[in-house]
């Protein structure tokens, strides 16, 4: 009885007015095939997130640079940058950031590892259409709770949930918690909880400080055995007491700040709202020629690149007498590249291999009005 009513206060205090104007997702992997399947499947989830694929670490790092996402989901195993190394920069630059861990490597170690970085899911690579399905439905309900307070790791659940899970387990724990500066731990034996300690506080007073933080970051570590008793009431008897604490006090969960879609972003955000669109790069007219770009790991390279081709067909274009060069668009296998040349400098634009050549073409011609409108 008492576990169910720790569940109600808890959940009255999280409220459900967690809304998001269209989550926005990240989703990172070097497998092309892989990342063009699930782009198409998650953008067709009935909340109708906005997906952005990147097949390096870098350029997945550049485009969380370039605009706020919601949701990180990234592979193990990549070339170079390994996801790894992108949670723990991600982790650092965004900590509201929400990161799920796709990967193919069945290892315990990097799962304890992600969990102790601050992860929210850690899953195997979708290999049946029941796995696929559990898969993408996790994926909505966590973008559905965002908004939401909660400590980062398993299912993004409240300190409380992870408290009673490893009690009704009968676990032995150490539970390792980080909010801000504040660092804290709680020992828990064979399901029940033994110790806590926090700054100058110990046993109950230090458990009671620590559930009181809205959110943070854990880590389970293996149980401590013969660890010295310092707190003998019952786990329920004390997520009660602390409930009825939140409860007097008017607490709760604090919400995570939404995204706000009126804050400053690139000027160029606007154009990547046209259909296939994964980077954009523009070339101020002269005399400064100012480079912008949005979801680009080298865009002083592709710049060149992009003035020195355009300079070119427009040479071949005056021997040709083909009149104003308006648009190129080159085609490959693994990406569409398209630039233009008008009154406000060059405009380049990668897109979706998957595209076709009219689409391509129809789609930037919409994004070269759009920019000069």
């Amino acid at each position: 009885m008492a576990f169910k009513t720790v569940r109600r206060r808890i959940v009255k205090n999280m409220g459900s007015d967690a809304n998001i104007a269209r989550a926005k997702i990240m989703l990172v992997d070097d497998d092309q095939d892989f990342l063009e399947v699930y782009w198409e499947i998650l953008k067709g989830i009935p909340i109708a997130p906005e997906v952005h694929t990147a097949s390096t670490g870098a350029r997945a790092l550049a485009l969380l640079e370039s605009e706020p996402f919601n949701l990180l989901i990234v592979d193990l195993n990549m070339p170079k940058m390994d996801g790894l190394q992108v949670i723990a920069i991600a982790r650092r630059k965004y900590p509201r950031l929400r990161i799920v861990v796709w990967t193919a490597i069945a290892d315990e170690q990097f799962r304890a590892r992600a969990y102790g970085m601050g992860v929210d899911q850690y899953w195997q690579k979708p290999g049946s259409d029941d796995d696929r399905k559990h898969f993408i439905e996790s994926i909505e309900t966590l973008l559905q709770h965002e908004a939401q307070g909660g400590f980062r790791g398993v299912q993004s659940k409240s300190l409380v949930d992870l408290i009673q899970l490893e009690c009704l387990s009968q676990n032995s724990t150490l539970l390792r918690i980080s909010n801000g500066t504040l660092n804290g731990k709680i020992w828990i034996e064979s399901g029940e909880v033994v110790d806590a300690e926090t700054s100058d506080l110990k046993g109950e007073a230090a458990f009671r400080a620590i559930l009181g933080w809205k959110a943070g970051n854990f880590e389970l570590l293996p149980g401590v055995d013969g660890r010295e008793r310092t707190i003998f009431s019952s786990y329920h008897a004390l997520l009660l007491e602390v409930a009825q604490a939140l409860d007097e006090a008017g607490g709760g969960v604090t919400p995570l700040t939404p995204i706000d879609p009126d804050a400053p972003t690139s000027p160029l955000m606007a154009l990547t709202r046209f259909s296939g669109v994964q980077w954009v790069l523009s070339v101020g007219a002269a005399p400064k020629f100012n480079v912008q770009s949005w979801g680009l790991e080298t865009p002083d390279q592709v710049s060149d690149w992009a003035t020195e081709s355009l300079k070119s067909f427009a040479e071949l274009g005056d021997k040709l007498q083909a009149g104003p060069l308006q648009q190129i668009t080159a085609m490959s296998a693994s990406n569409h590249v398209a630039f233009a040349d008008s009154i406000k400098g060059e405009l380049c634009v990668g897109f979706r291999s998957t595209l076709k050549s009219d689409e391509v073409r129809e789609s930037m011609r919409n994004i070269l009005a759009k920019w000069l409108s």
